[in-house]
């Protein structure tokens, strides 16, 4: 079997094959075919299944180049060992910054996407680097670019990490920014900075913290609350009931990670054993497998994991 690949820019080929071909010299000891380069067509020939998966790799790497600008001969090895999990969708989601591809990456980050869209309220936990909020953020900037929702509603908790970083100087959204950081930098990748600020000053977009969610009713919106182990079961009482007509909320932590106080049982645990039999509520868990940072965060979390259930970490 043969197939031939056009790629979209001849500036990237390089960075695409590796220094001296590598990534491509990679994929040819891997799954025993033949590429060749010409111009801006790669031709692969070979088996059927081995030529297949060959083209969806290289696909997929040339996304990952363009979503983040480099690649490594372990991106290669990564893609070739989680073959079986990446994710088969041609539709990527759309966002107001088109210098980037934002997309499903594995089959639980899929089934997370997909969720969000059939439910209007939708449960994600798993372990960092796996996506929850970027991929919560993406789909309601997706939305809003649609005009499906008229405002986005981002918020988390303001609870320390472990830390007591005492008195914050500053105004209010000084103090509070460090909390929030995470959903700006998610934000920033999806539209200009010149576009976040003008849709913040009218109130298109809030990034906020919990507390001031409090009384109100959310119509017409995408409401995100993230980091949401670190809610008690009250706050979350109060989240959930913020769900107004025309809305969508998705609720999104990690529950490995509680920051709440000893004897503390968090809201997110609670919420989820509560509301998993009731129809119209979306539940999505990712692993390991799901996680999309440096190739050692997937080594990291596996081994914390391993510890943890050996009773060495508590």
């Amino acid at each position: 079997m043969e197939v031939t690949i056009q790629l979209d820019s001849t500036n990237k080929q390089l960075e695409l094959f590796g220094p001296g071909d590598s990534h491509l010299r990679l994929l040819r000891q891997a799954l025993d075919i033949q590429i060749t380069a010409r111009q801006s067509n790669l031709i692969i020939t070979g088996k059927a299944e081995n030529v297949n998966k060959a083209a969806e790799i290289i696909d997929k790497l040339d996304k990952r180049l363009l979503k983040y600008g480099s690649l490594t001969i372990s991106d290669v090895n990564d893609m070739l060992a989680a073959q079986d999990d990446l994710a088969d969708t041609s539709e990527a989601i759309a966002v107001y910054s088109h210098k980037k591809v934002i997309e499903p990456s594995t089959n639980g980050q899929l089934k997370y996407v997909e969720e969000m869209l059939a439910n209007d309220l939708t449960f994600c936990i798993g372990p960092a680097g796996t996506g929850k909020t970027y991929l919560a953020v993406a789909v309601a900037v997706s939305m809003l670019r649609k005009k499906q929702v008229r405002k986005l509603i981002l918020a988390r908790p303001a609870v320390e990490a472990g830390e007591r970083l005492g008195f914050l100087p500053g105004d209010l959204q000084a103090k509070v920014n460090p909390y929030l950081r995470p959903l700006f930098d998610a934000l920033e990748d999806m539209m200009d900075f010149g576009q976040m600020r003008k849709f913040m000053e009218l109130d298109v977009i809030e990034i906020i913290p919990l507390a001031f969610m409090r009384g109100r009713t959310l119509n017409e919106a995408v409401i995100i609350c993230d980091e949401a182990q670190n809610t008690s079961a009250l706050q979350m009482l109060m989240v959930l009931t913020r769900l107004g007509h025309g809305s969508k909320m998705i609720v999104t932590g990690d529950i490995t990670q509680i920051d709440l106080a000893d004897g503390q049982k968090s809201g997110l645990v609670e919420a989820i054993a509560t509301l998993k039999h009731i129809k119209g509520i979306g539940f999505a868990e990712l692993s390991h497998k799901d996680i999309v940072r440096h190739r050692l965060v997937q080594n990291i979390v596996r081994a914390y994991k391993k510890n943890t259930k050996a009773g060495k970490i508590k």
